[in-house]
């Protein structure tokens, strides 16, 4: 069995090379390393199973040989890379869909679509099924980022109906664990960080917001079950816990042992305009056609991650 994983280079694209390596696959990573990081696939150089291609998947994908699926995992995925990277952000999602999808139309290949919780946009609903079509502003700064996304499973559906294309679609809610990127904007590495280092833990707005935080390998299971299913619709992939910000930060202070303030501050920029107020998966899609839910509890995977970043300090 061979697949394709585009933004393999990434937090969560290495870790399901890792996974497929593990179950036998032969990988093929592609990244073209706007955000993605070669230390993360750097254990996999040698493996005889796995070969990266260094490629930008808005343009033409062309892959030798067989392949019996392809996962797209290739995007900018922290506000701070999408409103930095806008345009990329938008062609990576619609003309990059395209050609990965095209691929998998022409190998005869499964394509399961890596989607976001983002599709929800600022919800109200909560917690959010997959039936729940969103609240989303098309032209905010986070446009870019949730429109690219809503169109990709747009594109992905029209494959599957129209040209008979094995799909999948999975919805990932906020995931963190080792391999983020330290200084990528999102609230885990930036709060870990800002612990390590004794600096205030700076939340935007009030602190009342709410994440419902999942470790990565409860993710990358909950994927590799997705990919085997006969699911063809969205299927969120997500913790239930659900916890405010200023929850989270006093967890991260007592993982870390760590004796910073939490500051409370108003941005300056568009980091927070029509941030979600809410998060939290309606998990009972994976639990009945999957059997999956999330194992490892908030505890212990921080400390893990702690240790990780403690590592890249």
């Amino acid at each position: 069995m061979r697949v394709l994983i585009t933004g393999a280079a990434g937090f969560l694209g290495s870790h399901l090379s890792d996974r497929f390596l593990a179950e036998g696959y032969e990988v093929v990573g592609m990244d073209n390393l706007l955000t993605g990081n070669l230390q993360n696939i750097e254990h996999l150089f040698g493996h005889d199973k796995f070969t990266f291609v260094k490629h930008n998947v808005y343009n033409y994908i062309h892959v030798s040989g067989d392949l019996d699926a392809v996962l797209h995992f290739a995007s900018p995925a922290s506000p701070i890379d999408y409103l930095e990277h806008p345009i990329p952000t938008m062609k990576v999602g619609s003309i990059g869909t395209m050609n990965a999808l095209g691929l998998a139309k022409a190998k005869g290949a499964k394509f399961l679509l890596a989607s976001t919780s983002e599709v929800y946009g600022d919800p109200q609903i909560n917690p959010q099924p997959e039936t729940y079509w969103g609240h989303v502003n098309p032209i905010g700064p986070r446009g870019v980022y949730d429109e690219a996304k809503r169109f990709s499973e747009a594109m992905t559906m029209a494959y599957h109906r129209y040209h008979g294309v094995e799909t999948r679609i999975v919805r990932i809610f906020n995931t963190y664990g080792p391999r983020m990127r330290l200084h990528d904007g999102r609230v885990v590495p930036n709060f870990i960080y800002q612990a390590l280092t004794g600096k205030p833990l700076t939340v935007f707005g009030d602190g009342t917001r709410t994440r419902s935080f999942q470790f990565y390998s409860d993710l990358i299971d909950g994927i590799y079950k997705l990919l085997h299913s006969d699911e063809t619709l969205p299927v969120n992939i997500g913790n239930p816990s659900e916890i405010t910000i200023t929850q989270f930060a006093e967890a991260v202070l007592k993982a870390t042992g760590s004796k910073s303030e939490i500051h409370y501050i108003e941005p300056t920029d568009d980091r927070i305009t029509d941030d979600p107020k809410v998060r939290r998966p309606d998990n009972t899609k994976a639990m009945s056609i999957l059997g999956w839910e999330p194992k490892v509890d908030l505890e212990t995977g921080l400390k893990e991650t702690i240790d990780y970043f403690k590592t890249r300090i």
